[in-house]
């Protein structure tokens, strides 16, 4: 791969690509605020302004400015080479570039923050983006000396709502125009603009519409200031408290990477951020993606129960392991779920071979809205992975309510709540059946049936693999501790093997994935932002 220098360090580039978006692959850092690797080129904010030196033998373009000789007291004609937005200006065989280390870049990008800065209300204390704001970066990086501005500030409205989930702040807006043109050219509906012009400028709303379309929240993540804020998080948390985990989606079978940010002192979750994976979701997560942290705290099963009194953990295993060990092999369900990993589900399959149980069905959320973009019309972020540890796709929900209705089925164990079927005519069927055990996240039809519940950790709670649509393996880290009586699935699932008087094939994690069939593929991760979050802290 060819390369060219900035500041003197060799760096890797591709054909057509911008200094910025070399450097941003490479990790070289030059601040910006317009540019995003995965919108069109503005050039607007020139917080990435670059000295490029010249071929040998050829002369630098030069500029006539003027400059305040202090100690004539006059002002003096100067001059000073052209500098260049590195997010527009293409890389070329032996460039030589310089950022950090050109005094005339240093002096420029202290100019355009304090410019940027000159009408910011600096509402740093009640401002949701504090603590992961670029303003607040770049002054520490490029700037670190007070407004010289006395004036009254330009005064713009604040708090708009611009739809149901979107709240606007013109006075902090520095119009980089990222969101006029995530909605324009990656959701393809123009819905925002920019209106007036110089310190006027502000974001606006098209006449007779709502920023309503189904990545609204995308739309004020790729905002790098605190200028739209999102109604869910508006308030809720301090950055600086939160961490992060590298998590998938749970929303659909696209299976977007995802930050996970929880407060560790309460294990409290908070919200869903998308995490760069260009051969998944690229930059991007669609607000049903980025709410569905919500499931996390939301009808959770915390206690286990038998025969709808509360009971132990202890207890309702050994009922559940009873009731297998005695059952009609042939008239047993064994109900895997697409929304539960890989682990989970190979734990359930590889129960159901050892007590000679051959009915393997699947559940999950029903099919709902896709689109070109991300959404999928498979809300179940592992119906691949269930079809690759069951070792083909097992039957459907639909299939099991038959075999129930017929008799062919009396006896079941399910993994999950979520069934694709309305609730009640689902429960009056369940109840049909002479044991059901449930090993379940949250409430639902298979749940108040249950005759034996468990309660398992959710996804935010265990280290787990999905695979997506197409069938990449992905792995989702754990971020808090379970709730309550919770275990991971796959680790009850063993137990109650155990109580039904068969030796478990594997006892930890790592032995149960070893165990596991090998996807067909997994899915690479891709660079990070450089000022993104890691595992220890939260970032923009």
């Amino acid at each position: 791969m060819p390369t060219f220098k900035i500041d003197g360090k060799e760096v890797p580039y591709e054909d057509g690509d911008t200094i910025l978006m070399a450097a941003y692959r490479a990790g070289v850092d030059i601040p910006y605020y317009c540019w995003h690797p995965g919108l069109a080129v503005a050039a607007n904010c020139r917080m990435c302004l670059v000295e490029i030196l010249p071929p040998p033998g050829r002369p630098a373009m030069m500029l006539d400015v003027l400059e305040l000789d202090k100690d004539k007291g006059d002002y003096e004609v100067v001059k000073k080479p052209k500098l260049q937005p590195a997010c527009q200006m293409t890389v070329t065989p032996n460039m030589e570039v310089l950022s950090d280390t050109s005094p005339h870049v240093i002096r420029a990008r202290h100019a355009v923050q304090e410019f940027l800065l000159l009408n910011h209300p600096v509402d740093c204390p009640i401002c949701d983006q504090a603590g992961e704001c670029k303003l607040q970066d770049y002054w520490l990086e490029h700037m670190r000396t007070p407004k010289r501005m006395r004036d009254e500030v330009i005064h713009k409205p604040k708090g708009v709502s611009f739809g149901p989930t979107i709240v606007y702040d013109a006075e902090r807006c520095i119009v980089c125009t990222r969101c006029v043109r995530f909605c324009r050219d990656v959701v393809k509906d123009p819905v925002l603009s920019k209106r007036e012009r110089g310190n006027l400028a502000e974001i606006t709303v098209s006449p007779g519409r709502q920023l309503d379309h189904a990545y609204t929240l995308m739309t004020e993540h790729v905002c790098p200031v605190g200028a739209l804020t999102s109604k869910d998080f508006r308030f809720k948390a301090r950055v600086w408290f939160l961490r992060s985990a590298k998590t998938v989606c749970q929303g659909c079978a696209t299976g977007c990477n995802a930050w996970l940010d929880f407060d560790p002192r309460y294990q409290k979750v908070y919200r869903h951020r998308p995490r760069d994976n260009k051969d998944v979701n690229q930059y991007w997560m669609c607000d049903e993606g980025m709410l569905s942290y919500g499931a996390v705290h939301k009808d959770r099963i915390a206690l286990a129960r038998v025969d709808g009194k509360k009971s132990t953990v202890e207890r309702a295993i050994h009922v559940v392991g009873g009731s297998l060990k005695e059952a009609p092999k042939n008239k047993v369900a064994v109900v895997l779920s697409a929304q539960h990993s890989n682990e989970d589900n190979f734990a359930l399959v590889s129960l159901a071979k050892q007590l000679g149980f051959d009915g393997l069905y699947v559940t999950g959320k029903a099919s709902g809205e896709g689109d070109a973009l991300l959404r999928h019309a498979d809300k179940n972020p592992n119906t691949a992975g269930v079809a690759l540890v069951a070792g083909s796709t097992p039957k459907s929900f639909e299939e099991l309510v038959a075999a129930i209705e017929s008799g062919a089925v009396t006896h079941a164990i399910a993994l999950g709540s979520s069934v694709p079927m309305d609730a009640e005519p689902t429960a009056s069927v369940l109840d049909r059946l002479t044991f059901l055990a449930v090993v379940g996240v949250w409430k639902g039809p298979l749940e108040k049936a249950a005759h034996a519940l468990i309660p398992a950790c959710s996804w935010a709670e265990s280290d787990g693999t999905f695979v997506n649509a197409k069938g990449m393996a992905q792995h989702s880290a754990k971020a808090i501790q379970p709730v309550e009586d919770a275990r991971p699935a796959w680790e009850t699932l063993l137990r109650i093997l155990d109580a039904a008087g068969e030796t478990a094939p594997f006892k930890t994690f790592k032995d149960l994935q070893s165990a596991m069939p090998a996807p067909a593929e997994k899915a690479p991760e891709k660079a990070q932002e450089p000022a993104q979050a890691d595992e220890a802290s939260a970032g923009n």
